[in-house]
């Protein structure tokens, strides 16, 4: 039976866990310094308490850290401390820089680092998020089979440390980022009395711009006109005391598609004027 550990049972940590011990592996949790409901959550899922992290780092194969992504390198160097050996999954929503130091850092112990990041709700009987893993072949399939008839859907990428991660933030960059922009353009619709026209506009899109990449070059094409139309956005938002970075931010990116003026491009240069800051071209 493999043994897991878990750092630390939140919402999320504690229903992934709860899966793996469906799956029949052991989950130890460490309680010292736990709020009350991450000690409720740990009882409820049936996760078995150890006295201090270095029991947990002598008894777990397996530790899987999915804790806020602010102490994810600090949760990383207590682990090291114990000089733990086995695997150590970050699962947290960090950069592939963070992680690739998270990785070096638990290496120090001799521990062997996998990249993962979760993405979808907390599995339950009616949801199955998705476990991205990347890092060395050897160590992904003895994580993927903790979760194997689990509500958990594992998915293991050829690629090296990071690639999970950078999958996690390129997909919540976008989802958060849109649910905060509909709120505020939602409520200057109702500044005005014309959210119901808005959401009639809005229901009749079926699909998700992420899925639209062939219009991006469109959008470029465009920018030199919808860059001052979002600066305008930014205008009114401000006017009507509501936040109006998010609009800011969209004309600063527009701006670097400022010289694709008309005729779209392929998707390859689009994206590579993404990458060039017109501040520092030369005048």
């Amino acid at each position: 039976m493999t043994t897991l550990g878990i750092l630390h049972p939140g919402s999320m940590g504690a229903a992934v866990a709860a899966q793996a011990r469906r799956s029949g592996a052991e989950v130890l949790w460490c309680p010292a310094g736990r709020s009350a409901s991450s000690k409720e959550r740990a009882k409820r899922y049936g996760l078995t308490p150890v006295n201090a992290l270095n029991e947990m780092a002598e008894r777990a194969d397996i530790i899987l850290s999915l804790c806020p992504p602010a102490a994810a390198e600090d949760v990383a160097r207590n682990v090291t401390a114990c000089s733990y050996a086995g695997i150590y999954v970050d699962g947290n929503a960090v950069s592939p820089a963070t992680v690739r130091n998270i990785s070096a850092t638990v290496q120090r112990s001799g521990a062997t680092a996998v990249d993962g990041s979760v993405i979808g709700s907390p599995p339950s009987d009616s949801k199955s998020p998705r476990l991205y893993l990347s890092g060395p072949a050897n160590a992904l399939r003895p994580v993927a089979q903790l979760f194997d008839g689990s509500a958990v859907q594992v998915r293991l990428l050829s690629g090296e440390i990071g690639q999970a991660s950078a999958l996690k933030l390129s997909y919540s960059s976008y989802q958060k980022a849109s649910r905060v922009l509909a709120a505020v353009a939602y409520a200057l619709a109702s500044d005005h009395g014309v959210e119901a026209e808005l959401l009639d506009i809005a229901r009749g899109r079926t699909t998700s711009y992420l899925a639209e990449t062939a219009y991006f070059p469109k959008v470029a094409a465009r920018s030199w006109r919808w860059g001052p139309e979002m600066e305008e956005a930014a205008r009114a938002l401000d006017q009507a005391g509501l936040p109006a970075d998010l609009a800011k931010a969209a004309a600063t990116v527009m701006d670097r598609w400022a010289g694709l003026k008309d005729t779209p491009p392929d998707l390859a240069l689009v994206l590579e004027e993404l990458h060039r800051d017109p501040k520092s071209d030369p005048a």
